[in-house]
């Protein structure tokens, strides 16, 4: 079967064998694709988690059918259409636990579940699970231009939150955060970014953050945030490192959250796709949650799809299709 490959001389699509399914695992024909930031670093040899390195077929979220079940495998049967995540996405046919995949609802073709079952899960996982997002409350988005970062602010609108904050640095992106929830849209690179929120919150913060920059918005996160608030870290977009106001941080008496599938089980994944399921699946099949498709390529061009992504000017998901 065709896949696209990190090998030896970069990414590229090649003949791999076709993988067959073990215990809980199914496998699925894949259908379609969505492509995501941490994709972007492995096809230049970056690991994420335990995956990565030369061999490692790409990709990680996918929509496509039901084409054979492990002998332990349940819930699911042949022809089911499902969309899930995990590694090796980028293929014709891929693995995934049965505890791992969503079905796709009738009204929703494959390409646009494709790009749903990472943004749901991780800022279900980041806005409710861990955030603890109440009725009432205020949220800020940090990076809400990306695919995940839209579905946060619809998933903080469902939950009822009264102030939905989003960041990015891009004009063109920010002027368009009101149509997926935000109630004021702010420049993270610009550092009355702070008091803008501050004023937005009687001078209080909001009451939880959830930070997909990290780095060079460390600390001004802290001056955002209501003593007793909480910040959930899900991302590294400005990177791994920065300066942080321990002191500040203490003195707020903010729970800071760090959060990442790279160092889950199954069964914490499990349990996570069960949380969604029980929680906002009806309004993912209602369509009140989703996200749009920026572009959509054909599999032959999955490399001009990740220039596309590399030059960061979409707003949403970037889908590829078999």
């Amino acid at each position: 079967m065709k896949a696209y490959v990190y090998g030896a001389n970069g990414a590229g699509i090649t003949d791999v064998p076709k993988p067959a399914p073990k215990g809980t695992q199914v496998l699925v024909r894949v259908h379609a694709c969505g492509l995501n930031r941490a994709d972007l670093g492995m096809t230049k040899g970056h690991a994420h988690g335990a995956a990565g390195g030369v061999g490692t077929v790409l990709g990680m979220e996918w929509a496509g059918e039901i084409a054979e079940l492990g002998p332990e495998a349940k819930g699911v049967k042949i022809g089911d259409k499902v969309m899930g995540s995990g590694g090796a996405a980028f293929a014709e046919y891929t693995l995934a636990d049965h505890g791992r995949l969503f079905r796709a609802p009738s009204n929703m073709n494959f390409d646009e579940a494709a790009t749903l079952p990472i943004a749901v899960t991780t800022m279900h996982n980041a806005v409710v699970t861990n955030g603890g997002l109440q009725a009432g409350q205020t949220v800020l988005i940090q990076g809400a231009s990306s695919g995940v970062g839209l579905m946060a602010m619809q998933i903080a609108k469902l939950k009822g939150a009264a102030l939905v904050v989003g960041s990015s640095t891009d004009a063109g992106r920010r002027s368009r955060l009101k149509d997926y929830g935000a109630d004021l849209a702010i420049d993270s690179s610009d550092p009355a970014w702070v008091d803008q929120v501050l004023k937005a919150t009687n001078g209080e913060g909001v009451d939880l953050i959830v930070d997909q920059v990290s780095g060079p918005v460390a600390n001004q996160n802290l001056k955002a945030t209501k003593v007793k608030g909480r910040i959930v870290n899900v991302g590294r977009l400005g990177g791994t490192h920065g300066d942080f106001n321990f002191d500040l941080h203490a003195a707020r008496r903010i729970s800071y959250i760090g959060v990442t599938f790279r160092t889950r089980s199954i069964d914490e994944i499990r349990d996570i796709f069960e949380a969604v399921r029980t929680d906002i699946w009806s309004a993912v099949e209602a369509r009140k949650l989703q996200l749009p498709i920026d572009r959509v390529y054909p599999f032959d061009q999955i490399g001009e799809a990740f220039a596309h992504m590399e030059a960061n000017k979409h707003l949403g998901k970037i889908v590829v299709t078999f």
